[in-house]
């Protein structure tokens, strides 16, 4: 997948700059990029592949909150304040990243406006999107939830049936929603949005997602 968000936005002298300061990196499947409440403070841009960002909550739950794909930036807040990790980033497929040191960075955003206003447009659309959560607490946050969670379960467990993906679920209609930290109702709502809008269709522990493009778009 070509590149897009904060990657796409710079011009090419700007990722030039970036690249010379950062290190490439491989992750596989499954590895953890980042852990909340980690003191480190890269920053990584993905190249390519997809990441899910997870929340722990007080009772012990993994909550995921949002997925990042090719072109996206990841921990720059722990660049800019050099507070802890408020996430962790795991790997959904394997993934090609650059690895930029966070002083590093932060002395680039400083040098060269480009890369701060490509950053701060970043900032400004998750902010926007933790606004739009606080204000619809029920079917817009639990629809980007459950469409973060169908693109996880497709990586893990989906098999390729021509241009479909089936996904044997490995779970209960009530485990997927308390992992997703919504109510089942909320759950079964957003799914039955998604089944009426032709993205998914589901049967017995099974979901076949028929949109993965539109699915990828809803969850981010």
């Amino acid at each position: 997948m070509e590149p897009t968000g904060f990657w796409a936005g710079l011009p090419r002298a700007d990722r030039r700059a970036l690249t010379d300061s950062a290190t490439r990196r491989s992750y596989r499947r499954g590895e953890t990029l980042c852990r909340e409440g980690d003191r480190s403070t890269v920053v990584l841009v993905l190249l390519s592949g997809h990441v899910r960002i997870v929340h722990g909550t007080p009772d012990g739950r993994d909550v995921v909150v949002g997925v990042r794909g090719a072109g996206d930036v990841i921990g720059e807040l722990a660049a800019i304040d050099t507070q802890p990790r408020s996430a962790t980033v795991e790997a959904l497929d394997d993934l090609a990243v650059l690895e930029i040191a966070g002083d590093r960075f932060a002395a680039l955003c400083q040098a060269r406006s480009r890369i701060s206003w490509a950053l701060l447009l970043v900032l400004s659309t998750r902010l926007r999107s933790v606004g739009r959560q606080w204000l619809d607490l029920g079917g817009g946050a639990a629809s980007r939830r459950v469409a973060a969670q169908l693109m996880q379960l497709a990586v893990q467990h989906g098999v390729p049936r021509g241009t479909d993906i089936e996904i044997a679920v490995p779970a209960t209609q009530a485990e997927l929603a308390m992992t997703a930290a919504i109510s089942r109702e909320s759950w079964a709502r957003a799914t039955r949005d998604l089944r009426r809008q032709g993205v998914i269709s589901t049967g017995r522990r099974q979901v076949t997602i028929h949109r993965l493009a539109e699915l990828r778009r809803l969850a981010s």
